[in-house]
């Protein structure tokens, strides 16, 4: 029996050369836009594969940002050239900023026309940029040209080399169309996966960091996303030191936040301020300690840090390092656990740690007023393994980034870089990894009509996912910002779609929530369906109305320095 790349009257093309890469890499599925700059490589991955249409490039990007996050492997998004890859590039910044491992394969213009020279010598070639990869290069950690037909195949492994190599990042891969056409994997010269390793530990540094947290009586841990893979080991510690653990958003289930040692992404929260003054000790790992978590850098720290990062730069960037350790944060937690071998634990200060989480958390459970519902009714419905993929929106950012529990950090999947409009392409990906449990998307109306083009993608597909769409007339974050700064009401009250008759033309199940005690039944019901659904949370029903949510972004005040 024939297979699919030796059918009769079927010539391979360079789509037999990416499905034979993503194959070796255990990669399923590609997002994309077909398009006549990328034919080839679409119809070899919908053949043998899972190619997933979406309706924007930019969604491509953001599905298999997704895709990547929540199963671990390398998602493929695929464009086309010029227009459909400047497109992309919004979404290619998310992926850097969060270090995605995300393989970006564009069309380009054929060969012969290529040129390195200024844009006065294009010729008008339909979709062509004569600055696309200088684009590329921005917005990307690695980006290459194919040249060549046969160096299709090791351009994307160096590629994928790339992304796998500390510190992780998307790359982009620009492969002219008549080479698309003339690769042939039976042509292709040798090519393997060179992954650069990180350095070890430096032994006296390891040493160091021990002795510092040997001798701390307060100590406390903050963990970002380069923590990630580490969390048997930061658990391990924190309960051997009676350590709080603090954490970024990023940094979320990267030890479960069941863990009653787990205070989480509440640093800034009043609550903690009195833990964080006592605190003598911080062992951050993995941290950037951005701006909108650290009061603008103004959050008060303990002196003494013990600082773990794969970046040389990171440490002491932004707090100065008492001890720093350049290594893969998994390597090192184990080093500095080999030298506490006998290191007493301080169970009354894991009692304030303990007390400070229930604080934390009981004060936004309060505040948040009727969303409080919503929030525990997701949690108990949702599997311990499903995503909830988040878009910037005020139950996200006021209560979905802190007081939703997350006990894995590949379920924790929401736009690092602050981009709206991206969650629900994120979703579309994350339930794409995870078929066997349901993936839910958290919007408002205003995120949700950026792209609101993928509510097809996702209605077409036989995606378990579930869109819970929060209804407010607009930009409820940007209206409390100019409120709370005296600025007139603009731009921020939306025309708004009747999403009961979108889902219906969709297709989709959907439903209204305008009660209270409406929400978890209503959600345990659309979850049930396994497939493609959507839920409407009218906002101004909430009872009790929630606080107002105000970002943490700093606004000068005052004259001119």
């Amino acid at each position: 029996m024939d297979t699919p790349s030796s059918a009769p009257g079927r010539r391979a093309t360079g789509g037999d050369v990416l499905v034979s890469v993503m194959r070796r890499h255990g990669i399923d599925t590609a997002f994309g836009v077909v398009s006549i700059h990328n034919l080839p490589l679409v119809e070899a991955v919908a053949r043998d594969l899972n190619f997933v249409e979406v309706r924007h490039e930019a969604a491509a990007v953001n599905a298999a940002d997704g895709y990547a996050r929540a199963s671990g492997r390398i998602g493929v998004a695929l464009t086309s050239t010029g227009t459909g890859a400047g497109n992309a590039a919004g979404s290619m910044i998310e992926a850097l900023t969060a270090g995605s491992r995300v393989l970006h394969v564009t069309g380009q213009i054929e060969s012969e026309f290529l040129t390195p020279e200024p844009a006065s010598s294009s010729r008008g070639v339909i979709h062509e940029f004569p600055r696309q990869r200088q684009m590329l290069d921005a917005v990307s950690a690695y980006a290459a040209t194919i040249t060549d037909a046969k160096d299709a195949e090791a351009e994307l492994e160096a590629a994928i080399g790339r992304i796998l190599s500390a510190p992780q990042g998307p790359a982009s891969i620009e492969w002219p169309t008549d080479l698309q056409y003339l690769a042939s994997p039976d042509e292709q010269r040798a090519a393997d996966t060179r992954i650069a390793r990180p350095p070890a530990p430096n032994a006296a540094a390891l040493d160091r960091a021990a002795a510092v947290l040997a001798s701390a009586e307060r100590p406390l841990l903050w963990l970002g996303g380069g923590a990630a893979g580490a969390g048997d080991e930061l658990r391990a510690l924190a309960h051997r030191l009676g350590a709080g653990i603090l954490t970024s958003n990023s940094g979320r289930g990267i030890v479960s936040e069941d863990d009653d040692l787990v205070v989480g992404n509440f640093a800034a929260s009043p609550e903690v301020a009195g833990l964080l003054a006592d605190a003598d000790v911080l062992l951050a790992v993995g941290t950037h300690f951005r701006s909108n978590e650290t009061k603008s850098y103004h959050l008060a720290l303990p002196a003494t840090q013990v600082q773990v990062d794969i970046d040389p730069a990171a440490i002491g960037r932004v707090y100065p390092a008492t001890v720093g350790i350049v290594a893969d944060a998994r390597t090192a937690l184990r080093g500095i656990l080999d030298a506490l071998d006998g290191t007493v634990r301080r169970d009354e200060w894991a009692a304030r740690v303990r007390a400070a989480r229930k604080r934390s958390r009981a004060a936004l459970t309060a505040y948040i007023g009727g969303y409080a519902e919503i929030c525990e009714g997701m949690r108990r419905v949702l599997p311990r393994r499903s995503v909830v993929a988040r878009d910037v929106t005020i139950p996200s950012s006021q209560w979905g980034n802190r007081l939703l529990p997350f006990y894995e950090r590949e379920t924790n999947v929401f736009p690092l870089g602050g981009g709206i409009g991206q969650g629900l392409a994120m979703g579309l990906g994350a339930a794409h990894a995870r078929r066997d449990v349901p993936t839910v998307v958290m919007a408002g109306d205003g995120g949700l009509a950026v792209h609101l083009g993928e509510l097809a993608s996702l209605a077409g597909s036989d995606a378990w996912c579930v869109v819970l769409v929060f209804n407010d007339g607009g930009y409820g974050v940007l209206r409390n910002m100019q409120e709370a700064n005296g600025f007139r009401r603009s731009g921020v009250d939306l025309h708004t779609p009747r999403f009961d008759l979108l889902a219906a033309s969709m297709g989709m199940p959907y439903t209204l929530v305008q009660r209270p005690g409406a929400f978890e039944s209503a959600f345990g019901e659309a979850i049930a369906t396994r497939r493609p659904a959507l839920i409407e949370v009218d906002v101004t029903a909430l009872d009790p109305q929630p606080g107002p949510f105000v970002p943490p972004v700093h606004v000068p005040t005052g004259g001119a320095r």
